[in-house]
């Protein structure tokens, strides 16, 4: 891929020449920088602010994926799309994630974290009003598209900006909010959804991406980012507003000299066996599984909707607990245990047998499944990502990381209804397949990261 080679050459270069070229002035910063998330858990009413406003986006980013399955009969029956037409639409909009993606690092080392946030809601805010008022298909994948490069963006700035604001003790708990409201914004399309009229409900997706909007001009930026551009003053500044006037923020820096090669392989693999697990595809498709099993739709994705919350929030209270690597071990094998299920649930349908114990198999299937995504498999890569990569290269391994992520959703959510077609029972079977080699992944590859600092984390991935 021409992403990682320009990353692999930045990488080099960065630990060749960092120890030489680095001034006092700058080992100041970072020295100031290095206190995120250290030993103060102070939280500061600009801290809650900040996070507030960027997890909104995730909220926003949930009713994008969750859209699709509620809205698909009365989009399909208005503008007379096919199937294939409309697996255009809905995997369309991670073909935008992919191109937000590939920006995503670049763009938010060049104007910031801060000022990313009101570009990337200016693409989903008029790709939801080209949705809401699209007549053709054409506007219709057009709008889809925009939003997903806004989320593209999104998907990067926001776990990294958390992490670096954000105090080590409770570094986990805030960073895996986005999941929780994740699968807030997903469960609110799946409620309503079974109510309003299509494009209304494109209007309501749009009320998050004003929220973040707004509140976009009243978050600090990451001390982080002002550490590397050399803006020291600006760094203890922040710093105090997130912390309290009254916590010391002084705290001894060391250069380190670092590999990025483990970093990398944690990463890109966690992101690409975390999204072809099938998640997106089962959740823009959730109706037409349902319907398939013989179920109703709206039970299904009502009871989707229901789990998902409270899940999601047992995983954010039990990140920074349990920690990161076992509550990845133990999600991944539940998502396996739940598509085994629906797998087996659809065999036994394929050989006319056992009716009524398809549907209870595939909704229990289908229900731990979720849950299990819910409470981390799907956001703990994200954490993960967002706190093992250092500074210098964050961006550009951002880049290559979410844009695998993207990649790797298009594949699912594009192909996922031939799948389907071909193999009900196989698309299953695939799915646990993969997240069972999730928890081999993991095993071997990902290490723990509960309360330690980003800097300490970094140095561990050296071995």
């Amino acid at each position: 891929m021409d992403v990682s080679e320009p990353l692999l050459v930045e990488a080099s270069a960065e630990i060749t020449n960092s120890v030489g070229r680095e001034n006092e002035t700058a080992e100041a910063a970072a020295a100031a920088a290095a206190n995120i998330g250290g030993d103060s858990s102070s939280i500061s009413a600009v801290l809650v602010l900040s996070i507030v406003v960027f997890v909104c986006g995730s909220f926003a980013n949930g009713c994008a994926g969750g859209f699709t399955s509620p809205a698909e009969d009365g989009i399909m029956g208005e503008l007379g799309l096919s199937t294939a037409e409309y697996s255009v639409f809905g995997s369309i909009y991670t073909i935008g994630g992919m191109l937000g993606a590939l920006i995503s690092g670049k763009v938010c080392d060049l104007i910031g974290r801060k000022r990313t946030l009101p570009l990337m809601q200016a693409f989903c805010i008029l790709g939801w009003l080209a949705i809401a008022f699209a007549q053709a298909a054409w506007l219709l994948d057009l709008g889809r598209l925009s939003t997903g490069v806004g989320f593209g963006l999104f998907t990067f700035v926001n776990p990294v900006y958390t992490a670096e604001i954000a105090p080590k003790n409770i570094r986990g708990a805030f960073t895996s909010l986005s999941p929780l409201l994740l699968a807030g914004g997903a469960s609110l399309m799946f409620l309503i959804g079974n109510l309003l009229y299509w494009r209304y409900l494109a209007v309501i997706a749009i009320v998050p991406c004003a929220f973040q909007l707004i509140g976009s001009f009243f978050v600090p930026e990451s001390p982080r980012w002002l550490a590397k551009i050399g803006q020291e003053k600006e760094v203890e500044t922040t710093l105090k507003h997130l912390r309290g006037k009254n916590v010391d923020i002084s705290q001894e820096a060391a250069e380190i000299r670092r590999k990025y090669a483990r970093s990398l392989i944690v990463g890109v693999g966690l992101m690409f066996l975390a999204q072809l697990g099938g998640f997106t595809g089962i959740s823009f498709y959730a109706s037409s599984v349902f319907e398939a099993a013989g179920l109703s739709s709206s039970i299904g994705t009502t009871s989707i909707a229901i789990i998902q919350i409270p899940f999601a929030l047992i995983g954010v209270l039990l990140m920074d607990k349990v920690g990161r690597r076992p509550l990845l071990l133990v999600t991944a094998a539940c998502a396996f245990l739940g598509s085994f299920l629906a797998g087996l649930a659809f065999l036994l349908q394929d050989f006319g047998l056992g009716k009524e114990s398809t549907v209870i198999l595939v909704l229990s299937g289908i229900l731990v499944y979720y849950a299990s995504y819910s409470l981390g498999l799907y956001g703990i890569p994200w954490v993960i990502v967002s706190e093992i990569f250092p500074m210098n290269i964050k961006g550009s391994a951002g880049s290559l990381v979410i844009f695998v992520n993207w990649t790797s959703s298009w594949i699912v959510t594009y192909s996922f209804n031939f799948l389907f077609d071909w193999s009900r029972a196989g698309i299953f079977f695939i799915f646990a397949s993969i997240c069972g080699s999730i928890v081999i992944f993991s095993l071997k590859m990902v290490p723990e990261t509960k309360k330690k600092t980003l800097e300490e984390i970094q140095v561990s991935m050296i071995s």
